[in-house]
């Protein structure tokens, strides 16, 4: 075989090689499916590197054949003002990180869908039955502080209110935060019509308030203030991750007022099944054992271990303090607007 039949032969079989492999490839493209991804709208600090997003990110992702991407906003009340703000164009396929103070008014939106779990493995200190929002965590608020700098720890809400000026707290706006809105619910629960009096006692003593919970956290753990409004749970962190037992949470005579944090599928979403599986999820052990120790909350579902040992240190209130979500929704509003007239004058 002359040179030139070589050539020929060598350009006809590498022709049949090229038309073989681009027509593999294009079987492959034609027959495979681009990966689903779920939104879901959260908050900063879920989503954050020590919080409990990228884990709970990493184990969904590996048995749903999917991507996760949590876009962190602000606060609870800023996830409720995203979604109204968007409507049914929003991109969230679910919203993780509303608390029972903004359900109904969430409800009231009908851009939310049922989870369609029948009976939710649940484990809350109180009865839950709601077919749309699923419960995930649960605390207590509480004024965590630095046992080196304070020199008067309050035992009440009223002590905290009446002390002195000169030693300030955090706190976080309740038209932002849902931190800053269960701590207004606690001043009306024990103070009722006496609440807006209280606040303007309150006002000398506050340093500034934020939009959310992660930047009052931030000017405290910094020093700026030696109290910040948090939860029970928090002094749990520096325990475990700090090894240190200076910051604590003050035990209030009142009663402490509860939060549960809770998740909905948006219905506008892309991926009805997909989320709805997450939500099944999220009471699972591969969601719940990132809640003690990565959001510093209670778990409201099975976890694969008991709590760890610092749990057992932390405070338990004398009494849970809660409004019905519809007293919150009838009243918020006015309430708020309360509160602003007060911390203005």
């Amino acid at each position: 075989m002359n040179r030139r039949r070589m050539l020929r032969r060598g350009l006809a079989l590498l022709g049949v090689a090229l038309a073989l492999g681009f027509g593999l490839a294009g079987q492959a493209r034609a027959t495979s499916e681009p990966v689903p991804q779920l939104v879901i709208y959260t908050y900063d600090s879920f989503t954050a590197s020590w919080g409990p997003g990228p884990a709970i990110e990493k184990a969904f992702e590996k048995e749903c054949g999917c991507d996760v991407k949590f876009v962190g906003l602000a606060d609870g009340v800023s996830i409720l003002n995203r979604l109204k703000l968007e409507g049914a164009r929003t991109k969230a396929d679910i919203v993780l990180g509303l608390d029972t103070n903004l359900i109904v008014e969430a409800r009231k939106t009908g851009l939310l869908a049922p989870h369609d779990i029948a009976k939710p493995p649940l484990k809350l200190p109180i009865e839950w039955s709601d077919d749309t929002f699923l419960p995930y965590d649960w605390g207590w608020f509480a004024v965590v502080y630095d046992s080196t700098r304070l020199k008067r720890v309050p035992d009440s809400l009223k002590a905290l209110v009446e002390g002195p000026a000169k030693e300030k707290i955090v706190l976080q706006d309740p038209r932002t935060s849902t931190p800053g809105l269960g701590f207004l619910l606690w001043m009306k629960k024990v103070y009722g019509d006496e609440a807006k009096a209280a606040w303007k006692k309150l006002k000398r003593r506050v340093l500034t308030v934020t939009p959310g919970w992660s930047a009052a956290y931030a000017l405290f753990t910094k020093g700026e203030a030696p109290m910040v409004l948090s939860y029970t749970t928090s002094p749990a962190y520096h325990m475990i991750a700090e090894k240190t037992e200076k910051y604590r949470a003050a035990r209030f005579a009142e009663g402490h007022y509860m939060q549960i944090e809770v998740a909905a599928v948006v219905k506008s979403t892309r991926h009805p099944k997909l989320a709805r599986r997450f939500m099944r999820f999220m009471l699972s052990p591969g969601f719940q054992d990132h809640i003690p120790t990565k959001n510093w909350m209670y778990p409201a579902g099975e976890t694969s271990k008991p709590l760890p040992e610092a749990f057992r240190k932390l405070v338990t209130p004398p009494k849970s303090l809660l409004f019905s979500p519809e007293e919150v929704a009838k009243n918020r509003k006015k309430w708020i607007a309360e509160w602003l007239e007060a911390m203005s004058e």
